[in-house]
């Protein structure tokens, strides 16, 4: 029960913040998190106790479908269009896989993407008075992550794939509720065999899917406190919205803090949507895999919204790179790509810098690799793997300056702060906020170390003969005795913070996206 009252508290938080241009209406609030348990659970029992295909696609769709109407009437009529025209073009590539039914899936995809996430934007500086019509126009939820999934359908229907999936199938494919707001990105030849499969949910996935669910509610509320700050109002938004000088250690606090709260906010939904998934037996892409830990850009964007950047690297990077065989060229496509990553986000200037800036990072590391080849240079991994972290680590959080910007102005002037020397002498920013990342930062290092220790001895303990256990062993064995509490009580604490302050409800970070 406990358990229950905090996931509905935290999904109270988020769920009416998701539609662009303000909050449900009151009553929704409340009832719209009440009706998503409900079918989630009823979706669970028939995923555990029933074995019929049928039955499970058609309360795996109804159950979507309801919950995506919750949105609004005329975003599931979007998603509908959408689910029609692409499965109509699969079958037209299915009969005929060649680049004219392609172009024309991707060519429609993106004007339907276009018309929603870029012309309500666009009509602002368009001197045209007839698209001022489009200037509010809603931007249904999760139009970026669906219509990249359809798309990635029609690309591997061209390349071959044998999927045959039916409407039904597909409808489910693009609907199912618990990627469709904000991923993580789906492909079909993964899914497919998992909508058609008549296995009973096994007990292990549901309870490690509860338990996904329950860290990331703790993470997406850690993301909150990050924003609004321990004291309210002097958080991460404050630094950036209200604040309107800074000093070199004020940007490089909030450049550190926007990037861990970033994680926490998306790889907590991620963790609540892949452990949904996984309650009801189903796998779906990773989206983070510990990128604090990254070495290199690389490996950062390996470990980063993985299942955006596969995409990027599969259908657009690749195809891109293999025109051509000269060097210049395929940095050049990697440049490409990494803007286009950018523009996918929003079709903004800062956003276009934020993709062009990782797309150089990712090409300079490159010719680093190819001088360390070339000179046929290993350096000893105990002095250069602490370095290669540390300029990873800052050269990866610099970046988050033009992703959160709010002007070019902005973004300009705490760039000079951190190259101008004398002003590290002073900062503007709250102490509180300091001690806040900080602390949250520290906590998420120990936390991982932790995690990695006691998995380490539960592993031990399985394959080795009975002896006596030392304190670690004795922690490994009774794991989930002593977790649940710490967590219980850790999330208590941080939902009062957080509720002890006037500032409104946090908002998903990638809600507009």
């Amino acid at each position: 029960m406990k358990f229950g009252f905090l996931v509905s508290r935290a999904a109270a938080h988020y769920s009416c913040s998701l539609v662009q241009g303000g909050y449900l209406p009151h009553g929704g609030k409340l009832l719209q998190p009440i009706l998503y348990g409900l079918l989630f659970l009823l979706c669970v029992v028939i995923f555990a106790k029933v074995r019929s295909r049928r039955a499970r696609q058609s309360a795996l769709l109804i159950a979507s479908y309801v919950l995506y109407l919750t949105w609004g009437v005329w975003f599931g009529a979007i998603l509908l269009a959408s689910t029609v025209m692409n499965f109509l073009v699969g079958q037209w590539l299915r009969r005929k896989p060649s680049g004219i039914p392609l172009a024309l899936g991707i060519l429609l995809n993106l004007a339907l993407l276009s018309i929603f996430k870029y012309l309500p934007e666009a009509t602002v500086h368009l001197p045209f008075s007839s698209l001022q019509r489009f200037a509010h126009l809603a931007l249904p939820l999760g139009i970026s992550f669906w219509t990249f999934q359809a798309m990635s359908y029609l690309f591997d229907l061209y390349r071959g794939e044998e999927l045959d999936p039916t409407f039904f199938e597909f409808a489910l494919y693009m609907a199912f509720f618990p990627v469709t707001i904000s991923g993580p990105i789906c492909r079909m030849p993964d899914m497919l065999p998992q909508f058609r499969s008549e296995e009973l949910t096994p007990w292990n996935d549901i309870t490690q899917g509860f338990r996904r669910i329950a860290t990331g509610v703790l993470m997406m509320q850690l993301a909150k406190l990050l924003g609004q700050g321990i004291l309210g109002g002097d958080g991460i938004v404050s630094g950036f919205d209200r604040v309107t000088h800074w000093s070199g250690t004020d940007v490089w606090c909030l450049a550190v803090g926007y990037g861990l709260q970033l994680f926490l906010d998306f790889a907590g939904y991620s963790h609540i949507a892949i452990g949904a998934a996984k309650v009801l037996g189903l796998t779906v892409p990773e989206n983070f895999a510990r990128p604090f830990q990254s070495t290199s850009p690389s490996i950062f964007w390996t470990r980063w919204h993985m299942s955006l950047s596969f995409w990027i690297r599969d259908y657009i990077f690749l195809p891109l790179a293999m025109m051509r065989r000269e060097m210049w060229w395929r940095n050049l496509s990697l440049v490409i790509a990494m803007v286009l990553f950018g523009l996918w986000h929003r079709a903004s200037l800062l956003l276009l810098l934020w993709g062009c800036y990782y797309g150089v990072l990712l090409v300079l590391h490159r010719q680093v690799q190819q001088v360390q080849r070339k000179f046929d240079w290993t350096p000893a991994a105990a002095l250069w793997t602490p370095i290669s972290w540390i300029a990873t680590i800052a050269f990866i959080n610099l970046g988050w300056i033009f992703f959160r910007a709010n002007s070019l102005n902005e973004a300009r002037e705490m760039l000079s702060a951190i190259l101008s020397l004398t002003g590290y002498s002073a900062h503007f920013l709250t102490g509180s906020l300091y001690l806040c990342i900080a602390t949250l930062a520290l906590a998420y290092a120990i936390a991982v170390w932790v995690s990695d220790i006691l998995d380490l001895h539960s592993g031990k303990a399985e394959s080795q003969k009975p002896e006596p256990m030392g304190i670690i062993a004795f922690l490994a064995q009774w794991r989930w005795y002593w977790i649940p509490p710490l967590y219980g009580l850790t999330l208590l604490f941080v939902l009062f913070v957080t509720d002890a302050q006037s500032e409104s409800a946090a908002q998903f970070m990638y809600r507009g996206f």
